[in-house]
């Protein structure tokens, strides 16, 4: 009996007429139906996809007694078992194909392969293969020696999507058509299995939403694979950012190059310019209008289709031979594409010197989609034509997506209009917002406009309050009767005293160095995150810690210095930052240029800035670290429910730099001291007395260079003392088992050895490893004044944002006991200049009051006190 193949016909239905091969990557199995003797063959692994067999309709009621109230039949309950075994032992016989129309071809053709792309997900594991009409179809056809690459295809489809004449039962029929006469035909020849239909992916034309077909064309080829090792060399003298798109995408697309096909069958592109023989013989390549000129003898003024296609070519060979025609395809448009570096300037016809110092250019940029696309195009062409790559550095970003994950569609509309974000937040935000994204690191990224909020909110914002505070503070010197603002020499500047200055100062040119290195290698997703950082310092550091001498409360000519360190600041930090935001920076370098003689027109002429003077790395660090103090110091707090306001005794500071504890014990105490509200800074040096040290090895590191070892190693750093952690600290180096540990191979965990008899809640710690900070909880009647004052100054300020005071606007403030309380009297006498200094004036008696004066609602009519203000 002859086997009838169970095939997946999973390209549609036309492929039955061209079935060259099958494929059988699986275990297989040979069965017979125990009712109608058909032998089928099929993977074992997919046998319930064969379908129930019954008894013959002369046997019904024999079975129907029998089987009466029996189970369900299975379906290999009516099949046996012939024969189990391997793919490969099928791979080469032939069999008859369901259409005889190609019996020609059946020498090469109608036998069994195998290949792995074939699924087990449905059908039966065996798939016939038509080499015009897929990919996979074609390779397997072409390594199996079915056709010869190169060879024309035998295509039973023609530009329609309508079979030949040669498939004479269903000739001119549209393929889909055709579906249910193909299967009647199958039937009729007794070779119908089983039909059904089954959901599944398939393309369609996204414009005419209609099918697409898949159908071998004749093309006009590149013959890449002679340029491979070519290429791969030429991709290595290229530099990439990220550097992994070129080392594993791109260089994996080069390696596995097949030629190109660059013809398109389309009106309107750039024609091919060949011209060919009515027998195929004779070939012209043009090269010039020139020379089409001159074989042709025609003028050509317009190199488009309809005006060049009618153009012909005498033969060369003789008029016998008639005349040579253009053939009727352009180019595929990435081939223009790719030819930009030389076409934008019209070489080689001219601009040659141009070209050679100019070539390859300088950076590309664009999207992670054209690793395949134009940074393909852009390195073949130039290594065929020039043998060496297009550009020299390259700029590769990733696809901005919907917020649902999904490409951004008009017809699905889920994403927000673009100038509906503009107009809400502004272009500079959308802009930040992107350049600060996985974007820049060739990576996806979920638009949110939520996200472009943000960046306004925790950027522009805290940005223009620190440019605003510049502007209120210098318009208050007039205010206040003295000379306008002026910018201090550069010397001044230079020499300040103030350790915010000297730092503020280092960490501008810290920025200018930083952000010139990495734009220089095109790292784009480096800067931005360090330009968010310097803008965070500037304002929640040096503007908040600085307050009082740009309020003038430290004398007029530190005021100025003051001052005019943070102008230089603010505008050193626009243009570094212009080409990230050039419409905000422009905004406040107009006003800010009015201070500056022979200042630029506009921020985007002036030269990006130099780096002037040194950097101060031991300034910088010890400012970092005392932000660090201050957020460990601010969690304690918030652990014991200690507000700011509330003073504490004292504060100790542990770590074995004596340089950067003398800095937080003497330039930066005041800062420390006033932000977290203590009343003695202490450092410490010995790291063992409040702290226990813990060595563990940094398994990330160590894992691949230690190998079997590691599990050694790692016992005999776990059971360091803490001298010899201490030694490994100051020496840098540790060898174990002759193995060098540095100090990144080894972590030194920190932490808190509380002094006895003292429990939580009276002393509490914070570290990170670096630096540990100690607060001392118990509460103090002597801090109990302190903690007062400073409350009544944040009841002032309240009131003052609450009128919408501006910090020029004068005012006096007076203050009204509710009942008899000496405490209070003695704490305003005792407080008095903390007051004064942090108000701006002296808290009068409201016995002092005028009648003219206006008074604001009690602030606390609880709290023992009545606020009022004369404005």
């Amino acid at each position: 009996m002859r086997p009838l193949w169970l095939g997946r016909l999973h390209r549609g239905l036309s492929l039955v007429i061209l079935p060259f091969a099958s494929i059988l990557p699986f275990d297989y199995v040979k069965v017979r139906s125990k009712y109608t003797g058909k032998v089928y063959v099929i993977a074992e692994c997919l046998l319930s996809s064969i379908p129930v067999e019954k008894p013959k309709s002369s046997d019904s009621k024999t079975s129907s007694s029998k089987t009466k109230g029996a189970k369900t039949e299975k379906p290999m309950d009516s099949y046996e078992l012939l024969q189990k075994f391997k793919g490969s032992e099928l791979v080469n016989k032939k069999y008859e194909p369901l259409f005889n129309y190609f019996q020609e071809f059946s020498d090469a053709a109608f036998r069994v392969v195998a290949d792995n792309y074939v699924t087990s997900d449905r059908g039966t594991g065996i798939v016939h293969c038509a080499p015009a009409f897929g990919e996979d179809d074609y390779r397997v056809c072409i390594e199996n020696k079915i056709i010869n690459k190169g060879e024309n295809l035998v295509v039973a489809v023609d530009d329609d999507g309508c079979f030949t004449e040669r498939i004479t039962d269903f000739s001119g029929r549209y393929v889909k058509d055709a579906d249910k006469d193909i299967i009647e035909a199958v039937k009729g020849k007794g070779r119908l299995v089983k039909t059904g239909s089954f959901m599944h992916s398939y393309p369609f034309c996204w414009r005419s939403d209609t099918p697409l077909l898949y159908r071998a064309v004749p093309s006009w080829f590149v013959r890449l694979e002679k340029l491979k090792d070519q290429l791969l060399e030429n991709n290595s003298q290229t530099y990439w950012v990220p550097d992994y798109v070129k080392d594993k995408r791109f260089h994996n697309w080069l390696e596995n190059a097949r030629d190109w096909a660059i013809s398109r069958s389309r009106f309107w592109g750039t024609p091919l310019p060949v011209w060919i023989s009515g027998d195929g013989e004779e070939i012209v390549v043009i090269d010039s209008v020139a020379k089409l000129e001159k074989l042709s003898g025609a003028k050509v003024f317009d190199l488009h289709r309809h005006k060049i296609d009618d153009i012909t070519i005498p033969s060369s060979r003789g008029p016998e031979f008639g005349v040579l025609r253009r053939v009727d395809d352009v180019f595929d448009c990435w081939f223009e594409s790719g030819s930009m570096p030389y076409a934008y300037i019209h070489y080689p016809f001219e601009n040659e010197e141009f070209f050679a110092e100019n070539f390859p250019g300088h950076f590309v940029a664009e999207g992670l989609d054209q690793t395949r696309g134009w940074f393909y195009t852009l390195m073949v062409l130039s290594t065929a034509l020039f043998g060496k790559p297009a550009f020299r550095n390259l700029v590769c970003n990733g696809l901005v997506l919907a917020e649902d994950g999904k490409k951004m569609s008009k017809k699905l509309k889920n994403y927000p209009s673009p100038m509906d974000v503009i107009d809400d937040y502004g272009a500079d935000a959308l802009r930040l917002y992107l350049i600060n994204s996985p974007v820049v690191r060739a990576e996806t990224l979920r638009f949110k406009k939520d996200g472009v909020y943000n960046v306004v909110k925790d950027v522009f914002l805290p940005w223009y309050n620190a440019y605003r505070f510049l502007v209120q503070n210098a318009q208050r010197l007039e205010v206040e009767g003295l000379a306008p603002f002026s910018l201090v020499s550069p010397t001044a500047q230079q020499n300040s005293y103030n350790v915010l200055d000297q730092w503020i100062n280092s960490a501008t040119r810290s920025l200018v160095h930083f952000v010139r290195k990495e734009m220089d290698a095109y790292r784009l997703y480096t800067v931005v995150p360090y330009l968010l950082k310097f803008l965070d310092d500037l304002t929640n550091v040096y503007v908040r810690f600085n307050r009082k001498r740009l309020k003038g409360r430290t004398g007029e000519e530190d005021c100025r210095i003051a001052l005019s360190t943070l102008y230089n600041v603010l505008l050193t930090a626009c243009k570094v930052i212009s080409s990230f935001t050039p419409f905000f920076t422009e905004v406040l370098y107009q006003n800010m240029r009015k201070v500056c003689a022979n200042s630029e027109e506009s921020i985007h002429y002036c030269s990006f800035p130099q780096e002037e003077g040194e950097r101060d790395a031991r300034i910088e660090q010890s400012v970092s670290r005392m932000k660090t103090i201050i957020d460990h110091a601010r969690n304690i707090r918030e652990r014991h429910n200690k507000p700011l306001k509330s003073p504490l005794r004292k504060m100790i500071i542990v770590h074995p730099d004596g340089d950067f504890l003398n800095d937080i014990a003497g330039k930066l105490s005041e800062f420390v001291r006033e932000e977290l509200n203590v009343k003695d800074l202490i450092t410490c040096n010995d790291t063992l007395e409040y702290t226990s040290l813990r060595a563990e090895p940094e398994f990330s590191a160590l894992g691949k260079r230690l190998g079997k070892d590691m599990g050694v190693i790692a016992k005999e750093v776990k059971a360091m003392s803490q001298n010899e952690i201490l030694e490994f600290e100051k020496v840098g180096e540790l060898t174990i088992k002759m193995h060098c540990l540095k100090l990144t191979d080894i972590k030194v965990r920190r932490e808190f050895k509380r002094p006895d008899a003292l429990t939580e809640k009276e002393m509490d710690a914070a570290g990170d490893g670096d630096v540990l900070v100690v607060l001392d909880l118990r509460p103090d009647e002597s801090l109990f004044e302190a903690g007062f004052a400073r409350e009544v100054v944040n009841r002032i300020q309240k009131l003052r944002k609450k009128l919408a005071l501006d910090p020029t606007d004068a005012v006096d403030v007076y203050i009204e006991s509710l009942k008899e309380n000496s405490t209070l009297q003695r704490v305003l006498d005792s407080q008095e200049l903390y007051i004064r200094d942090a108000i701006g004036s002296q808290l009068l008696p409201s016995t002092a009051m005028p009648s003219h004066a206006v008074s604001c609602i009690p602030y606390d009519q609880h709290g023992g006190s009545s606020l009022a203000f004369l404005l």
